[in-house]
């Protein structure tokens, strides 16, 4: 097939920190192009792939001083709908707004929905029901007035990641710091279990970071050490007791909970959103309902088998089944499509050729 992957100009693709969206969108292009298909990835000029990159945008807005967000977007989306006769299908990783060119176009599009940032957001995806062909990352994130062509959990790259039999002794946070995601909490759990903290991931709240984690920054008992890229993420998931995921919002995947699980790392969570799916409970880590329930889940981690969390990834969250169940949704969407019937026709827009 010949696949245009879009993905988000916020940062590049892959990102070299945080971007979850672009973590997805660069494993399936890579996947898609191992298993032999024709593929154009849509997104930053800096970005790196195996796949023809096609890049109106230099740099992520989100990591670029002075870059205006509309007007990367406008660019970015604008460039891949006028060659949108060029594919079979287009995947879409960039959120509702490239559903507003996708009637303009007779290339099905195949829309991942990473989440519902506001109900506010919801009406657009509403007003391309008929037409769309959504994608929900867990079941717990479909919303009910959409209809989906399917669920497709994320997966990982199981090389990236080292399974450790044995674990070191602090406790991980991993993840935007912002008070969503339970920062604090991880630090109370940390007080209760007297055990170090490391925090890692990028501070979406300056407020919250100032006020309810940085009065507790101390050298040996709680760490912040800021973004980290690949290599030094797989050491600190891979050496922790448990990674705290104590969130309090509905959250639809959480891909550090599944990365910490591949290094063997049990994961003590919140029963929210997609954790259910995600853990299974007493067996790859604990669901808790407060940081009473997680301080005691610490202290009940020596009974859970490292290598059953990194198997269960291996079974279910791993890159090769998710590249499988893309394929298989696309092969479902394209025979009944004019460019798969050999009469397609470019799209509203004129542009050159790739």
């Amino acid at each position: 097939m010949k696949i245009g992957v879009i993905a988000s100009v916020a940062h590049r693709t892959p990102p070299k920190n945080y971007g979850p969206w672009e973590h997805i969108a660069a494993t399936l292009a890579e996947g898609f192009v191992a298993r032999g298909h024709d593929v154009t990835l849509f997104a930053t000029a800096d970005s790196e792939t195996s796949a023809r990159l096609v890049a109106p945008v230099a740099s992520g807005y989100a990591e670029t001083a002075g870059a205006d967000a509309k007007v990367a977007e406008a660019l970015h989306n604008s460039t891949a709908f006028g060659h949108a006769g060029e594919f079979d299908v287009l995947a879409n990783h960039f959120d509702f707004m490239p559903l507003t060119y996708s009637r303009l176009v007779a290339t099905p599009v195949v829309t991942t929905i990473h989440g519902f940032s506001s109900p506010n957001i919801v009406p657009v995806y509403q007003a391309f029901d008929d037409i769309a062909h959504y994608v929900a990352i867990s079941d717990a994130d479909r919303h009910p007035t959409l209809n989906y062509a399917a669920t497709i959990h994320h997966g990982i790259d199981l090389a990236q990641f080292t399974f450790r039999p044995e674990h070191g002794e602090y406790l991980l946070f991993l993840g935007r710091i912002h008070p969503d995601k339970g920062t604090h909490l991880a630090i109370e759990v940390a007080r209760l279990t007297g055990l170090p903290l490391i925090i890692a991931g990028v501070v979406q709240d300056e407020d919250y970071f100032r006020t309810a984690v940085e009065p507790h920054l101390d050298d040996a008992a709680v760490t912040y050490v800021g973004p980290v890229g690949p290599e030094r993420r797989d050491e600190l998931l891979g050496g922790a007791r448990a990674l705290l995921h104590l969130i309090g919002f509905a959250e639809p995947f959480g891909l550090a909970v599944v990365e910490a699980l591949a290094t063997g790392t049990p994961v003590i969570a919140t029963p929210l959103g997609s954790m259910p799916e995600l853990i299974r409970d007493g067996v790859t880590g604990y669901l808790v309902t407060d940081v009473k329930g997680a301080a005691a889940a610490v202290a009940e981690i020596e009974k859970l088998d490292r290598r059953a969390a990194r198997d269960d990834v291996q079974a279910r969250f791993s890159a090769d089944r998710m590249i499988d169940d893309y394929l298989a949704l696309f092969e479902r969407i394209v025979p009944a499509t004019p460019q798969q019937q050999g009469i397609g026709s470019p799209g509203l827009f004129s542009h050159a050729g790739l």
